[in-house]
């Protein structure tokens, strides 16, 4: 029976020579192919040594190294359930993750061993480990111990392989859950539609700027360099000089909007510097024309911006190919091989060419449902099987898919989700606030960021700025609005519904250029 496991899939792609380069880091460290392997099987022996059940998630939340995607690597390998945390969430956000998915491993940095242990014990896990980005912590010194031949466990394309947590506009986040076939398939796909060269054909090489806790640093980029045998040039964090110093020796890279916004900052951006370069690609959050058009004229490449989500992992792209139509600024390309997407009307009738809709989709690629939540999940799936993705769009006649926004009010900042109802459950917490409303607005590096406006209960004084300092100690940097206005009173209809559309338009020139 075909072992649909998606590490033996990546595994079977590394190149013949396995004592070649697979990953340079910035801090002028070499991993072999011969190393991922090696490594990997050790992590999977220690975590199939602790006796756990199938479909046990291991949690992580640690900085980006190469022995995280190790660990990542590992888990596949050894068929548990990979559940990737962002590094900036806070005590209370990590408390409803590992309580929500009942992890049995949870690894942590050092750092935040204390707070996170007493959190996982506290859930019933049963083994935190720690890992650092120095290549240190408890769970590198275990598995030292282990051996480094591990055969990988059999996976079916349906078996769960990881989960990620999305909010929802609630303010409750839901675990998407992807399969091995789900992301194996769209891997795949993405090696033959972005024209990934073999190293028979000279190769790729990626430069990897992305944190990877995120669909597009972990699932698009780590599976697009890896199963094509690719190696990757690793940057711990972005940095727009290393970036551009790297550059001559790369041909891939990935970034979201704000990456291109800090990269045209630099005057080392030049045609000279991109001349080995063959493909620049956007995502995880809307590009602005502007930033479309400045790239193209300083470096003479078009940048491909590509739609996906964490439930689904990409969806649409602009072609690879000039032959195949173009890549049209605005636009999020076609829809991907293997993928059907529809725009249908709030009538549940399917749109035609250039009218605005909702976005629903279909295809191997698109995820089995929401963890522990069968009614969600039900709510999000039509009834012949589409997944309604909450993006509101249009298709036009050349087939070309724009996304036009977000169905009720999520805010994509630096390409992570922010939900303002989560962000004003906080607010409302906060002694004297009467109420609050986070909306979206533009922003060029951004790409959108959140105004809060608050109304202050009778006789209370309050401070923005106070109220802003107060988030940053419960929340996740990424979703601390940018700017908050105490007001008398909030934009209402008739029916006493705060209209978030007049707040998005009252505040929608805040942070762009005069």
């Amino acid at each position: 029976m075909k072992n649909n496991n998606l590490f033996a899939a990546l595994r079977a792609a590394f190149p013949a020579d396995l004592d070649s380069v697979a990953v340079e880091t910035d801090q002028g460290q070499n991993y072999s192919w011969r190393d991922l392997d090696r490594a990997s099987a050790m992590i999977a022996n220690l975590l199939v040594s602790l006796d756990l059940p199938l479909g046990t998630r291991v949690a992580v939340q640690v900085e980006k190294s190469v022995e995280a995607m190790m660990l990542y690597l590992a888990t596949l390998r050894a068929g548990y359930v990979f559940l990737p945390l962002n590094t900036a969430y806070q005590s209370a956000e990590i408390e409803y993750f590992i309580g929500n998915a009942e992890p049995a491993v949870v690894v942590c940095s050092r750092k935040n061993f204390s707070w996170v242990s007493q959190i996982a014990f506290k859930a019933g896990t049963r083994h935190v480990f720690t890992l650092d980005d120095d290549r240190t912590g408890s769970l590198l010194e275990r598995a030292a111990h282990c051996s480094d031949m591990h055969e990988v466990a059999h996976s079916d394309a349906d078996d769960l392989a990881a989960i990620l947590y999305t909010s929802g506009t609630t303010g409750r986040s839901k675990g998407a859950m992807l399969s091995h076939g789900n992301m194996l398939s769209n891997a795949q796909m993405l090696k033959s539609y972005w024209g990934w060269r073999t190293p028979a054909q000279g190769g790729d090489v990626l430069i990897h700027a992305l944190p990877i806790f995120h669909v597009h640093g972990l699932f698009v980029a780590i599976h697009g360099a890896l199963i094509n045998g690719s190696k990757m040039i690793w940057l711990a964090k972005f940095d727009p000089r290393l970036v551009l110093q790297k550059l001559p020796e790369a041909t891939v890279f990935m970034g979201v909007p704000t990456l291109y916004v800090r990269l045209l900052a630099e005057p080392g951006l030049t045609l000279e510097a991109c001349k080995n370069m063959r493909l620049f690609i956007a995502g995880s959050a809307p590009l602005l024309i502007e930033t479309f058009n400045d790239w193209k004229a300083r470096t003479g490449h078009t940048i491909l911006e590509r739609y996906g989500m964490s439930e689904t992992i990409m969806l649409t792209s602009n072609p690879y190919l000039a032959a195949d139509g173009g890549r049209l600024g605005g636009t999020v390309g076609f829809p991907l091989p293997g993928v059907s997407l529809r725009v249908r009307g709030d009538d549940g009738q399917d749109l035609g060419a250039g009218e605005i809709g909702g976005i629903q989709v279909k295809g191997p690629n698109v995820f089995k449902g929401y963890w522990r939540m069968p009614e969600k999940t039900r709510e999000e799936f039509t009834a012949d099987g589409w997944f309604k993705t909450g993006d509101v769009g249009k298709v036009d006649e050349r087939h070309y898919v724009t996304i036009v926004g977000r169905s009720k009010d999520l805010i994509i900042s630096g390409g992570y989700n922010v939900y303002p109802a989560e962000i004003e459950g906080y607010i409302n917490d906060i002694p004297g606030v009467a109420e609050s409303a986070v909306v979206g607005v533009p922003h060029a590096d951004f790409g959108e960021v959140g105004v809060a406006v608050v109304i202050a209960k009778p006789g209370a004084q309050l401070d923005g700025q106070a109220i802003l300092a107060r988030l940053k100690s419960q929340l996740a940097n990424f979703k601390i609005p940018k700017r908050c206005e105490v007001v008398g009173e909030l934009p209402r209809n008739t029916m006493g519904k705060v209209q978030k559309n007049l707040l998005r338009d009252q505040y929608k020139a805040a942070f762009t250029k005069a």
